[in-house]
């Protein structure tokens, strides 16, 4: 990962209240955005992450708001560290993003915004979950290196335009993904990126991850947003 991150004054840390917990991001809004992306990650991941981080910058320089979210509290992560348990708990991580959703749609800065999701591995099981729940309220879900399948019985109700990007050389993930291309009923693409393992750590493999996913969620999103400003109300 060769990318430097942009100025990061406008990062706000907001405490977001759902049932049984208060979750922990950081939301940052450019001037005049034309969509936000909500990041679900695995466990072992935080908003701290330096590939969350790298990947939100590349995003906002496309005119994208992000808010990078720990779906579980630190108690929850020392837990599931030991137990490996909360992690593939896919029906509250879920809706967890929902009620997150559902919090972004209250505020006035961002209510307006149309909400796409980046997931990553398990994280992006629950996104796809979720974003079944709200077919209204999501434009857009990229997921990286993601566990589709954990999300099996909700893709056929996923009504959001999907990207599934996976490394070469992630082999079980990448028959993860073809299953869960094919349960998929919107307009989907399941992109390989060559000589990448899960975590996209060689050389430029993470750019080319941030590129996909910023083209996708920039045509989407934008496209949303078009249509919000031809109708001058909010998204459903």
């Amino acid at each position: 990962m060769n990318g430097t991150f942009p100025s990061e004054e406008r990062d706000v840390s907001v405490s977001i209240l759902t049932t049984g917990a208060t979750l922990r991001g950081t939301l940052n809004i450019p001037g005049d955005a034309r969509g936000l992306v909500l990041f679900a990650h695995g466990t072992g991941s935080s908003r701290h992450s330096p590939r969350n981080r790298y990947v939100a910058s590349v995003l906002r320089e496309g005119g994208l708001a992000t808010l990078l979210l720990d779906l579980l509290t630190e108690e929850e992560e020392a837990i599931d560290l030991r137990t490996r348990h909360l992690r593939f708990d896919i029906n509250l991580l879920a809706e967890r993003l929902v009620a997150v959703t559902d919090w972004l749609r209250g505020r006035p800065d961002t209510s307006t915004l149309s909400i796409g999701y980046f997931g990553a591995s398990t994280g992006a099981g629950a996104a796809l979950v979720a974003a079944a729940r709200r077919p209204g309220a999501v434009g857009a879900v990229v997921s990286r290196g993601g566990r589709p399948d954990l999300a099996s019985a909700a893709l056929p109700a996923v009504s959001a335009p999907t990207l599934l990007i996976v490394g070469g050389y992630d082999l079980p993930v990448i028959e993860m993904n073809r299953e869960a291309l094919g349960r998929l009923r919107v307009e989907k693409e399941l992109v390989i990126v060559p000589g990448a393992t899960h975590l996209f750590e060689e050389p430029g493999t993470l750019e080319e991850v941030a590129r996909l996913a910023r083209h996708w969620f920039e045509h989407h999103l934008a496209s949303v947003a078009e249509e919000q400003k031809a109708t001058k109300g909010p998204v459903a």
